[in-house]
């Protein structure tokens, strides 16, 4: 089993930054490919980004290339998106979770925080 909590979600206007975190317990967490998601009202969750065991080794949805950077620091056991200019569009739901290796499906999932973009 693995805990996962996240944070750094909040209200902001577009164009402004915010960092989330997520912080996981109950496994090696150097062991796991980690991911973000998101979900929009009405949207089914959709895919952002994911980082392998190798930090340098990154993924991400189109609609979030070049604004939108997962890092992790394997010591704190935590996982980072910072998100830069953003759009209403991100408006959502954003979960960290466990990805099954070899995929860009979920295993263990954080509760969410909740991100609001305004124009």
């Amino acid at each position: 089993q693995v805990q996962l909590v996240e944070s750094g979600g909040g209200m902001v206007q577009a164009g402004d930054s915010l960092r989330l975190s997520c912080a996981a317990s109950g496994r090696s967490f150097s062991t796991l490919v980690m991911g973000w998601f998101r979900q929009a009202p009405g949207k089914e969750r959709e895919f952002v980004a994911r980082i392998m065991w190798s930090a340098s080794t990154t993924y991400y949805a189109d609609s979030v290339k070049g604004r939108f950077t997962i890092s992790r620091d394997n010591a704190k056991s935590t996982v980072y998106l910072q998100m830069n200019n953003l759009k209403p569009e991100d408006t959502a739901v954003y979960y960290c979770a466990v990805l099954k290796v070899g995929t860009l499906q979920g295993d263990y999932w954080g509760q969410g925080t909740q991100v609001t973009v305004s124009s």
